[in-house]
């Protein structure tokens, strides 16, 4: 995304919050529904401030709305879905930082390393990525039966698959024959 409104940390007011909102045009709203591989995006907006904690560290707090527009998984329709979140980065200068090829991740997963900027932008956009849904589904939208056989064969159904379906009519046999 072009036109980032990074923040260089060295210029923000220690002792107010530093406030932003960002609300892409359509030309950024088109290519961020590219970057995410979405069929669309509408009404997006991301409030919120960037204020001091203690002496060194910083906190992001915000909510970011937006309406997607997806494909349905199951028709392929397009799904509308309206996501209103709360977003909070702290950013904290004394992270370890381990050189291990496997590393824990920390309990709290909205920290970050503080660097020389933050960038609203970017945490907006991380923060729709992981709030779209997986599976977007159309209400009432359900699979059909696929029946697939060789041809002269009788089409096995899903019925036919379950191999536990038939034991209760089976008990009711062996008690009936007893």
């Amino acid at each position: 995304m072009t036109d980032s409104p990074a923040l260089r940390v060295a210029d923000l007011p220690q002792n107010r919050p530093t406030t932003f909102e960002i609300q892409p045009d359509t030309a950024m709203l088109k290519a961020l529904a590219e970057e995410l591989d979405i069929r669309g995006l509408r009404k997006v907006k991301f409030v919120g401030k960037i204020e001091a904690q203690g002496r060194q560290d910083w906190l992001l707090t915000a909510t970011l709305g937006a309406t997607i527009l997806q494909n349905c998984v199951v028709t392929l329709d397009p799904v509308s879905t309206r996501i209103d979140i709360p977003v909070t980065r702290h950013f904290l200068t004394n992270i370890e930082v381990s050189e291990e090829p496997e590393v824990e991740m920390p309990d709290d997963e909205n920290i970050d390393q503080l660097e020389s900027h933050i960038d609203p932008q970017v945490i907006m956009i991380e923060a729709l990525a992981l709030a779209l849904p997986q599976y977007p589904r159309k209400e009432n939208a359900e699979l059909g039966e696929a029946i697939y056989t060789a041809p002269g064969q009788e089409p096995m159904r899903d019925e036919d698959t379950r191999p536990f379906a038939g034991l209760a009519d089976l008990k009711e046999q062996l008690k009936k024959d007893q």
